[in-house]
């Protein structure tokens, strides 16, 4: 198989909604070796990963050498798909000795390529190291990893705060500033309990977070540090070996980063903040927070649950043979909010702040 052209292709932004309504492209596990190798001239065996948007490969080329062959989603803006590149090779310049995918070059020396078969979008085509560790959701939940996990990310915001692209602004559906656009997909949550607890939170965001957002500190971030993209060591449980997936980063908030990562921390604890709390005081003895930031964060990790919830329970009606992967975060998701439920504003907001002082 051979590229047409190396130009990236013309594709309109698509709105805030079409990407995630867009099916995961069509791509056997035969076009993905047979493009390895003769574009990335990698021998590999080659095997299916899951995703939500693009069409992914597992490159096996020894027992040492791994990559992932990702093909893009035909919706996606390939400006989108630079920005992702650049800034992985940005981080690598940076904070060498974080642990993030490394891009593979082609034969050609670029870092994408186009694929174009007759009567199909153009479409993507990246090879990335392929990370080895244990995904986070496999492992058992502990104060130490968890604030590995803020660490890490608080490291990763100082290596992106310095990177730029011409599309980080791009409309993301996951984008925390983008919540209120979600309030339609609410209908798919057929119990009516649930739907009016989502619909509270999302109140609170638009009440209490969007007023101050144009006062916040912003910058890229990662934007999804959920279970599924956190590799820990399987040497050592309590230390990261990978952060994958940067589809989803934005220029937002530098705070939302942190609320992203802390509504997938466990709420079953003493106290239902007590998961995010270790790893937002290990984020902030690295990156500390500003007051303003701290005082929204319970604001915006409910909110993120309520993404989760949200736009998870409307891509499995679109998409019901990806159901399973589509509401992998879900039940973690409710069980958030019916606990976050039984806490007020103020109380939240201290205990955040006790904690980033190392008081609790």
């Amino acid at each position: 198989m051979k590229a047409e052209e190396k130009s990236l292709p013309t594709i309109a932004q698509p709105n805030i909604g079409s990407l995630l309504a867009t099916a995961v492209p069509t791509f056997s596990v035969e076009d993905a070796q047979a493009v390895a190798r003769s574009v990335f001239e990698l021998d590999a065996v080659v095997s299916e990963l899951t995703g939500e948007r693009d069409r992914n490969f597992h490159l096996r080329v020894s027992e040492a050498e791994h990559y992932v062959l990702k093909v893009s989603n035909p919706a996606e803006d390939p400006q989108v798909i630079d920005f992702q590149t650049k800034a992985l090779l940005h981080i690598a310049s940076v904070d060498a000795s974080l642990p993030v995918p490394r891009v593979l070059r082609a034969r050609d020396g670029e870092t994408e390529w186009v694929l174009n078969r007759l009567g199909e979008e153009p479409r993507i085509v990246r090879v990335l190291t392929f990370l080895q560790g244990d995904p986070l959701h496999r492992m058992t939940p502990s104060v130490t990893l968890r604030r590995s996990i803020g660490g890490y990310l608080a490291r990763l915001d100082l290596a992106l705060s310095s990177f730029s692209h011409p599309a980080a602004n791009h409309e993301l559906m996951w984008d925390l500033k983008h919540a209120s656009s979600i309030r339609d997909l609410l209908i798919h949550i057929p119990d009516a309990a649930q739907r009016g607890l989502a619909e509270r939170f999302l109140d609170n965001f638009e009440m209490h977070v969007l007023p101050s957002m144009p006062r916040l500190r912003a910058q890229v971030i990662h934007n999804d540090m959920n279970p599924n993209n956190v590799l820990v060591s399987g040497d050592d449980p309590d230390r990261i070996a990978g952060i994958i997936d940067f589809g989803d980063m934005v220029h937002a908030p530098l705070v939302n980063d942190v609320a992203v990562a802390a509504a997938y921390q466990p709420t079953s604890l003493d106290h239902p903040l007590a998961g995010a709390a270790d790893l937002i005081a290990a984020y902030n003895a690295v990156l500390p927070l500003e007051p303003g930031e701290t005082d929204i964060l319970f604001d915006l990790i409910a909110t993120r649950m309520v993404l989760t919830v949200g736009i998870s329970g409307w891509r499995a009606t679109l998409y019901p043979d990806n159901r399973d992967y589509i509401l992998r975060n879900s039940s973690r998701a409710w069980d958030g909010l019916q606990r976050f439920a039984l806490l007020s504003r103020t109380e939240a907001q201290v205990y955040f702040h006790r904690a980033c002082r190392g008081e609790n």
